[in-house]
């Protein structure tokens, strides 16, 4: 299971929790390190860098992640997370040109993602995340996993993380195969514990199966405009389905409060943002994020057992892979009829 990667990062496994929206916070990614893996602190919202990152490090001595979304400058942000400690730095949505440099000066490691090749040679950066468009969330490109992961791999000397559509050790043992050296996993991090998601979005999550997803140019768009993503179907996707598909401006139920906070705050219909815990309302009509991977994920544990299943589930990945091949390979004699498999 370790690759030259996982040397390269600290860790012992490869697999990297996605920096899941505001569900990515320091108590998830904390339990993922713990346990082996890599975890992730999204900073792109949070108001306090140095706090975030600080409660991280409280709970785990073991390498994690920050990210920064580049639709918005970041820089006071980078700044604030390397003054804190923060030495591998996830960045997406934007040109990291910018970043990569301030990341090394510090003696970091600047993780990219990218949807295509000509993306990927044209980054600066020391790792490259092949995002794929089963991923759920903000997914900015066109093109599968399966195709891209090694056409990225082929275009680069860097390391490379496979992202989109992974949500079990079948699906990590397929990336390593392509040539990555990890998996990059948000749906079945959703199901953490340690995430704070809505109770309701996970029941959706758990009930849903592969086909229940929808790749969407610009609905959800509350927050954060002219981004393209992945969600669960749900009555916000249908009602704008059945009046036509309309723009902005004219879609059924546009500013009208579907949901509060804990702490009052309004969500109006289309908002960007992952359905928090404790909130109050119609949580089924928001942003039901989830990647194409959701029909593999079951179950709400605490992350280190999601991590350890997953390493479980890769090891036995590669063990059938291997028995099967052996058996491909053995003498004429041995083999299944044409039109049989081997029992």
């Amino acid at each position: 299971m370790r690759t030259p990667l996982c040397d390269l990062l600290g860790i012992e496994h490869p697999i990297v929790q996605a920096p899941i929206g505001t569900a990515a916070v320091p108590a998830l990614a904390a339990a993922v390190s713990n346990a082996g893996a890599l975890g992730m602190v999204a900073l792109s919202w949070t108001n306090d860098v140095e706090r975030a990152i600080v409660e991280t490090r409280a709970l785990t001595a073991r390498p994690f992640g920050v990210n920064l979304l580049l639709e918005w400058d970041q820089r006071d942000r980078l700044e604030e997370a390397l003054a804190a400690g923060a030495r591998i730095v996830s960045t997406a949505w934007g040109d990291a040109a910018g970043y990569a440099d301030r990341v090394r000066e510090a003696g970091g490691l600047l993780v990219h993602t990218v949807a295509s090749a000509a993306e990927a040679r044209a980054a600066d950066a020391d790792v490259l995340v092949a995002q794929g468009w089963e991923a759920g969330g903000h997914v900015a490109g066109e093109v599968a996993t399966l195709p891209l992961v090694p056409a990225v791999v082929d275009a680069v000397d860097v390391p490379v993380v496979a992202a989109g559509g992974i949500g079990d050790g079948r699906g990590i043992a397929a990336a390593l195969a392509l040539g990555a050296q990890a998996a990059w996993l948000g749906t079945r991090f959703v199901l953490a514990e340690e995430a704070p998601v809505h109770d309701d979005y996970r029941r959706r999550l758990i009930d849903a199966d592969e086909a229940d997803t929808v790749w969407l140019a610009d609905l959800f768009d509350v927050g954060w405009p002219d981004a393209p993503h992945r969600a669960l179907r749900n009555s916000t996707v249908e009602a704008w389905e059945s009046a036509g598909r309309p723009r902005p401006g004219t879609r059924p139920g546009e500013g009208e409060v579907v949901a509060r906070r804990a702490d009052g705050r309004e969500i109006v219909r289309y908002t960007s943002g992952v359905p928090p815990a404790g909130a109050d309302g119609e949580i089924e009509a928001l942003s039901l994020w989830a990647g194409q991977s959701v029909g593999v994920v079951r179950e709400v544990k605490p992350a280190a057992e999601i991590v350890g299943d997953l390493v479980r589930e890769t090891e036995e990945a590669v063990q059938r892979l291997s028995a099967t091949t052996a058996s491909a390979g053995a003498p004429a004699e041995r083999r299944p009829a044409p039109g049989r498999c081997a029992r």
